[in-house]
């Protein structure tokens, strides 16, 4: 018997969730939450970018109107996460999977969810891609290629003009801005929160005992020259790559790297730190090193956009959000089978992806 889920939202990533659920031969869509009263009563397929396909499913508003669907698992992605909604949903028995946190929460105060899961019988599990896959999934499972480790790490290579939301490139990412505007940046201190539980959980692993607390660093290159962008052009003397990374040390020497390098294509921007001919020699991807014997190098390209891809037309359906969203619909049936409480990837089985339906 299929698996009765909710999607909730329809953002980038909840559009490819709903595309995901529809086409997995274990789950049966049971309702779609929206932000947006004038989404309300809309069908699933016109909300997935797909008005062609006639699902019969209505979205919804509302915690309560969730609720009263009884799913048996919510994918849970709206901007931010609401701990009291996702609280809401174990306490009334629904399953959660959410790309928003929870990936490792061993230095996070979980006792509102950890009583909500004994309530309900329920698990929540944290997932995604970076952080959420690509950051401890992958180099944990390279290290077992190796021995005598030294240090791990992920490091994607992005460019931001695919991203469709020039809205938060601009005021929350600070493309665009001065590098005094950027160096004030949220994201920080915002996404920490995330790649700090990624790197626990690889440290926990792999036997580190790490120092206590996170290092931190933002870079920060500038235009050389007007860069066109979906924000608008980016003038010389303006933002126009960024990298965020994360270390865990060991008596004050790193250990386990996770960083973003943020960029708006690879030309006219200054090279303190950038790189841009080495970026595009080897594109965008996630970049993952295992130090050990012997070392381990992976490469993974596919999960952005392809080099020749226009970025306007990338922003309409981007590879990484759509690999994000399969990753929480492909965790349904595992967290679905789970025993209550919060899990992680050390505590499921493997989670895989479905073979194509040609009868479907």
């Amino acid at each position: 018997m299929a698996y009765r889920v909710v999607q909730w939202a329809t953002g980038n990533l909840g559009r490819a969730a709903i595309e995901g659920i529809l086409s997995h031969p274990d789950l049966e869509l049971a309702g779609v939450w929206v932000h947006s009263p004038a989404k309300v009563g809309k069908d699933a397929g016109e909300l997935s970018g797909h008005p062609e396909r006639v699902t019969g499913i209505k979205a919804v508003h509302g915690l309560d109107a969730v609720i009263a669907i009884k799913p048996d698992c919510v994918i849970y992605s709206p901007l931010l996460p609401n701990v009291d909604e996702v609280a809401a949903l174990l306490a009334a028995g629904i399953n959660v999977v959410t790309p928003l946190g929870w990936f490792y929460p061993k230095h996070l105060d979980t006792a509102v969810i950890d009583a909500a899961c004994r309530a309900g019988n329920a698990t929540l599990h944290g997932t995604g891609i970076h952080p959420g896959g690509m950051t401890e999934k992958f180099p944990l499972v390279m290290s077992a290629f190796s021995r005598d480790i030294t240090f791990a790490s992920c490091d994607e290579f992005s460019d931001v003009r695919t991203y469709g939301a020039p809205d938060v490139l601009e005021h929350i990412m600070l493309f665009g801005k001065t590098r005094e505007e950027a160096a004030k940046s949220p994201m920080l201190r915002f996404m920490g929160n995330g790649f700090c539980q990624s790197i626990a959980m690889v440290a926990d692993a792999l036997g580190f005992v790490l120092d206590d607390g996170f290092r931190a660093q933002h870079d920060i290159a500038l235009a050389t020259a007007p860069i066109d962008s979906p924000m608008g052009v980016i003038e010389p003397g303006r933002v126009a790559a960024q990298r965020f990374t994360w270390h865990g040390t060991v008596k004050g020497e790193p250990v386990i790297r996770a960083a973003v390098n943020w960029y708006m294509g690879t030309h006219g921007i200054e090279d303190d730190w950038f790189d841009g001919a080495a970026i595009r020699a080897k594109g965008e991807c996630y970049e993952m090193h295992i130090e050990g014997d012997p070392p381990v190098h992976v490469m993974l390209h596919g999960v952005h956009p392809s080099a020749d891809m226009d970025w306007s037309q990338a922003q309409q359906r981007n590879a990484g959000m759509v690999a994000t969203a399969m990753h929480c619909v492909n965790s349904v049936p595992a967290v679905c089978e789970a025993t209550a409480g919060i899990k992680t990837y050390r505590d499921l089985p493997l989670v895989t992806g479905k073979a194509v339906c040609n009868e479907c």
